[in-house]
């Protein structure tokens, strides 16, 4: 072989910086494996923490149920001396925390606590039913002949009227602030006439009864003389009952005068004056200086958490708007 003469033989490129084809796409699975499970990982660990969030959001929703419907209670079977108290705020009527099916109770477990020296009943109400608060006085009566080294005494906030005041006369003793009012011992009904409207509008009311008095009262009819007449002695009877209550409970300390049982309402100060109160004092005061047991539990049964939210949205009130307007269901009111 002459130097002249050159090997034409191919040589393969073994450069690593040019790759084959199988090696750069062993090279992109791996990546794109990589990738994914980097992605699965990730979206694992996203859902875990999203359990976990959940969790300790309901186990705070727990704890504040807790706080708000059982801490009272296991507060009163661990204290010792102390003024157990019960509210009733807002208006007296069957559904309602002001019930008798609300209040009897909690008084019972006021009054059966060995551990409570006096009972305090708070009240902020401008009445309601004759019957809640009839059953709600006569509980009361009751408790204090079965506990009689264990007083009642009624604290009164901003408003002890009617009903609220049918309830207050069966207690030991009455307190309030010089600003409350105080009072208001009589019976209304209400509703609406809407017969000259009817008329207006060429609307005919056909109703149709068996017995001459079935459509007593009802809103879309004219209302007889003697329909008038009959609600009027209706009133006049649960008046009077409303009367004999205060009487019996006030006793010899109420300065009786024409006004008192008129309906008119009173400044706590001038209750006092007139004997429908007691004297001035709160919570604080009257646990502190008149039971000598300054610890305050609470026996007050709550409204539960969903009737809360509905009464705040409002659907109570235009469903007693509906009914106050509409239904033929007229009751005596101490309000």
């Amino acid at each position: 072989m002459t130097t002249n003469e050159q090997d034409t033989t191919a040589i393969p490129d073994a450069s690593p910086s040019a790759p084959s084809a199988a090696g750069r796409e062993g090279w992109e699975r791996d990546v794109l494996e990589r990738l994914a499970f980097a992605s699965l990982r990730e979206q694992r660990a996203a859902r875990r923490w999203r359990i976990f969030f959940r969790l300790l959001t309901l186990a705070v929703i727990a704890w504040g149920l807790w706080l708000m419907f059982g801490a009272a209670s296991d507060e009163a079977r661990v204290a010792g001396p102390h003024t157990a108290l019960v509210e009733i705020d807002g208006t007296i009527e069957a559904g309602t925390s002001g019930s008798a099916d609300a209040v009897i109770p909690a008084l019972n477990d006021a009054f059966s606590d060995k551990g409570a020296v006096g009972v305090i009943l708070r009240i902020n109400s401008p009445g309601g039913s004759p019957v809640q608060a009839g059953l709600i006085n006569d509980e009361i009566t009751r408790l204090r002949a079965t506990y009689p080294d264990k007083p009642l005494y009624v604290v009164v906030d901003e408003v002890c009227a009617s009903g609220g005041y049918y309830i207050a006369a069966a207690a030991d003793k009455i307190f309030v602030n010089k600003a409350s009012i105080v009072g208001s011992i009589g019976v209304m009904m209400e509703s609406f006439g809407l017969t000259g409207a009817m008329e207006k509008l060429g609307v005919e009311r056909r109703l149709m009864t068996a017995g001459e008095n079935k459509g007593f009262l009802d809103p879309f009819s004219p209302l007889s003389e003697q329909h008038r007449e009959y609600a009027k002695e209706m009133l006049a009877e649960v008046h009077q009952q409303f009367i004999d209550v205060v009487r019996r409970g006030r006793g010899e300390r109420l300065k009786e005068t024409p006004e008192i049982f008129s309906g008119l309402f009173w400044t706590g100060a001038r209750a006092v004056q007139m004997g429908l109160a007691d004297d001035f004092g709160s919570i604080e005061t009257v646990a502190r200086d008149v039971l000598k047991a300054e610890e305050v539990v609470d026996y007050t049964q709550r409204e539960a958490l969903s009737e809360q939210l509905l009464r705040k949205l409002g659907g109570s009130v235009g469903a007693s708007a509906a009914a106050t307007l509409l239904s033929r269901d007229w009751r005596p009111v101490l309000k």
